[in-house]
């Protein structure tokens, strides 16, 4: 699947999104796993699919050296004319240019939700690659009790992996799992939360 039908479907809900951030909906608040693994870092940190930069905004304001990249430009803007600390980047985490192991941390907050299933291990290949070998990655996705599966995201298909299959693709790219989060919220009985921190 190319970036440009999910680049697409965010732009034109660039404003419902950004919305959504403002008023705290978007994201499972796990700040406690992100900063713990990503914010005493020695090294540039990047926050791959970093959306309206929230998140790269967050990490700043933990001494975290962060680059926060996004395919949507208009999340980019948004980013820049609000959060004046990190450095914002219009790209996409399938055509980064980095050197081998330049990046101390990634910050992967469902920015993968969108790729196909066989799509994955080349992403995670590639964020092991960028990554030093102390690096750490945290990654946010949709949890499945049972099997990898489609659904119907809001803005464009989705995809929900059961942890220890999630779990699994990492250590097959190169990555050891440190720690776990899932959550299932009150008021979206529809959906599970998971995220994993890796090195």
């Amino acid at each position: 699947m190319g970036n440009q039908p999910v680049r697409d479907a965010y732009s034109a809900m660039s404003e419902q999104y950004i919305a959504l951030i403002k008023g705290g909906q978007a994201d499972v608040d796990d700040t406690a796993l992100v900063r713990d693994h990503l914010a005493g870092l020695d090294g540039r940190v990047l926050d791959l699919g970093c959306g309206p930069g929230h998140w790269s905004a967050y990490l700043h304001s933990c001494g975290a050296d962060v680059i926060g990249i996004d395919l949507v430009p208009e999340f980019i803007h948004h980013a820049r004319t609000n959060f004046p600390g990190p450095e914002f980047r219009l790209g996409s985490m399938t055509g980064l240019d980095l050197p081998d192991h330049s990046v101390a941390g990634i910050l992967s907050w469902y920015s993968t939700i969108h790729l196909p299933p066989p799509e994955l291990d080349g992403v995670l290949t590639e964020f092991r690659r960028m990554l030093a070998p102390s690096g750490k990655l945290v990654i946010g996705f949709f949890d499945s009790a049972d099997v990898v599966a489609a659904f119907d995201h809001k803005v464009h298909r989705a995809y929900r992996w059961p942890v220890d299959e999630f779990s699994a693709r990492l250590e097959k790219a190169g990555f050891t799992e440190l720690q776990r989060s899932r959550k299932q919220l009150p008021d979206r009985p529809d959906r599970m939360y998971a995220a994993i921190a890796a090195t």
